[in-house]
């Protein structure tokens, strides 16, 4: 969650709400103080998890069928994989 100034939310309104859509929430303040939230959408992002949830399952499904199991250190290295 992070805090904007109103002016600045006015001027960057499309860049907030792309941040918003994934997942972001913001808090816009007028003089240091909050005046309004903007949130993701709780269907969108019900959906979202649900699918997510969904996905981790057959994943984990998946693995169990083939006999492996993943060690803690290997399963972070998949989750870190793309964030370099």
């Amino acid at each position: 969650m992070r805090e904007i100034q109103a002016s600045e939310a006015k001027t960057h309104l499309p860049r907030l709400l792309d941040e918003v859509e994934r997942g972001e929430t913001i808090i816009i303040t007028r003089h240091g103080r909050a005046i309004a939230r903007i949130v993701p959408e709780v269907s969108r992002r019900r959906a979202e998890i649900d699918r997510a949830v969904t996905d981790l399952r057959a994943l984990r499904a998946s693995i169990a069928e083939r006999g492996v199991s993943l060690s803690w250190d290997e399963l972070k290295r998949f989750r870190d994989k793309g964030r370099r």
